[in-house]
């Protein structure tokens, strides 16, 4: 009887180890083929993305390079199943600097184009974009100090529209750049919290195709400053539930 009782324990930690295996080894398929899930640590793309926010990118949008691996492994060139994003997707890429960091931004530029910032203004081969007047933008939450942005509704040439903040000082050396000539096979990044954003105007300089690991495309989880570690209630009250499974555009 001994021997049955211990035969049964042994199949059954045999299934239960089993089991781990596969959802460990289906897990990682999922995040390495088809999503991801990421965290917004900081307000560059505000009012697109807020901090606080979760969400998932699709990593078989643009096809699969090294980056689209965990710890960027294997070694490979190029892509495999390529296929091209367009101007303004939002993309999670590795930064070139060190190919480690990853970065979320919109996609400003294509390759060839040429990218300038006048007085605030992002001109695209020569022409300033289409914006309109959207209203004050209170930025109180995950800061020190409140900060009120002037919110515009930015339009891409071929006519793809999202919102952006400004400052509307110009006195930042974002706000006023040489003119960028995209080399191919690269792309111009910028953050949609236009004076609040380390991103190719800067530091970030071109961003090869091989460092996009995805598209950004729903949130699937959001919550404000409110809570706190020790009170479970405040962790409810703290979720922007209107903010859930939102479509990123």
């Amino acid at each position: 009887m001994e021997q049955v009782e211990e035969q049964k324990k042994e199949e059954s930690l045999g299934e239960t180890l089993k089991t781990v295996f596969w959802a460990i080894i289906i897990a990682i398929t999922i995040r390495t083929f088809l999503f991801e899930p990421y965290k917004i640590p900081s307000g560059s793309m505000y009012p697109t993305l807020q901090v606080g926010d979760f969400l998932f990118i699709s990593k078989y949008t643009y096809g699969y390079s090294r980056h689209s691996f965990p710890f960027s492994f294997p070694t490979f060139k190029g892509r495999i199943w390529e296929d091209l994003p367009e101007r303004g997707d939002v993309v999670v890429f590795k930064y070139p600097g060190d190919n480690k960091t990853d970065y979320i931004k919109r996609i400003v530029g294509m390759p060839g184009d040429r990218i300038q910032v006048i007085d605030g203004r992002l001109h695209i081969n020569g022409k300033a974009t289409k914006r309109e007047y959207v209203g004050k933008y209170l930025i109180d939450e995950y800061v020190i100090l409140p900060i009120e942005f002037t919110e515009y509704k930015e339009t891409m040439p071929e006519g793809k529209s999202y919102n952006i903040l400004e400052l509307n000082d110009n006195m930042r050396v974002v706000d006023n750049t040489v003119e960028f000539i995209i080399p191919q096979g690269h792309y111009f990044m910028m953050g949609d919290n236009r004076d609040n954003s380390n991103d190719s105007r800067k530091d970030v300089g071109f961003v090869p195709l091989e460092n996009i690991e995805g598209k950004a495309r729903f949130l699937f989880y959001s919550h404000d400053s409110s809570s706190v570690w020790y009170n479970p209630i405040s962790w409810l009250k703290a979720i922007r539930w209107k903010r859930l499974f939102s479509k990123i555009e």
